[in-house]
């Protein structure tokens, strides 16, 4: 068998491989929207049917009409874009401090603030609580949004890539009389934007899904999220599948746009990011 044979076969083993892998993955999306469409019979039928018949639009008019739906999303829209928006601002100033500034115990201190990436976030749960509380911001999306706005992880991706990008152009820019916040606002910034894109789907996406400190920090139906509005249609003992998986779709697809919207600069900034850093 020849190079080029063999390399046909491996080529077709995983383009097979990566349709299957792919077709596992869309699953449980496809089988979500199936099931939103539903009566309730059709749902707990014996055999799975992919395709409803009849469709119906039913749990999608009670997601919108039992339950203060409009209000949960845009608390999901104020908290994911809050989060957002305070990790872009300080994963930006402190990944540039360690990547381009050079001072005492510069990369001690940055491997210790990374060891922090090692502490499960749940440990950190009643001491966030215990200080939320006694400043006072108990039922506010100051609750939900300060304790997150700074992560190790953000810090780390923003300062690989900027790691990667020649010292020669701040200089430059110092000559000419920018200020650091300049060089930083007019060159780090649009010369990162693929790790920009990376970093903002996943922080975006861990923080519109939150749903543990969402639950802890908040007590009354006009603060809740996205996540907690889902137990509208579950109890104890059972839950109402038709309408939990309509309002999954529909807390589900902010997250697929952006992706959609972002794949390629996100892909892009992962790779880079670990290749460069």
């Amino acid at each position: 068998m020849s190079r080029k044979t063999k390399k046909e076969i491996y080529k077709i083993i995983w383009t097979i491989l990566a349709v299957s892998f792919g077709i596992l993955m869309i699953t449980p999306l496809v089988f979500m929207i199936s099931t939103s469409l539903k009566t309730d019979n059709q749902i707990w039928k014996y055999d799975i049917q992919w395709i409803p018949d009849p469709i119906i639009l039913e749990n999608y008019k009670r997601v919108f009409t039992e339950m203060p739906f409009g209000r949960f999303f845009l608390n999901s829209v104020i908290v994911a874009g809050g989060v957002t928006l305070g990790q872009i601002v300080t994963g930006y100033l402190a990944a540039y401090a360690f990547a381009r500034i050079r001072f005492f115990g510069r990369d001690q201190i940055f491997m210790l603030f990374l060891a922090t990436m090692m502490i499960p976030g749940y440990v950190l749960i009643i001491p966030q609580y215990i200080m939320v509380d006694r400043l006072g911001l108990m039922n506010s999306y100051a609750a939900m949004i300060l304790p997150t706005m700074v992560t190790a992880f953000s810090i780390f991706l923003l300062r690989n890539f900027m790691y990667s990008i020649p010292m020669e152009l701040d200089e430059a820019a110092m000559i000419d009389g920018c200020s650091r916040l300049q060089i930083l606002t007019r060159i780090i910034v649009p010369l990162t934007k693929p790790a920009l894109s990376a970093m903002v789907i996943f922080v975006f996406m861990t923080a519109w899904n939150n749903f543990l400190w969402p639950l802890l920090v908040t007590s009354s139906e006009s603060m809740r999220t996205i996540p907690l509005a889902l137990s509208y249609f579950q109890t104890s003992n059972d839950a109402e599948y038709g309408p939990l998986m309509a309002a999954a779709l529909a807390a589900s697809m902010p997250i697929l746009v952006l992706f959609m919207l972002a794949q390629n600069k996100f892909i892009e900034g992962m790779t880079m990011s670990g290749v460069k850093g």
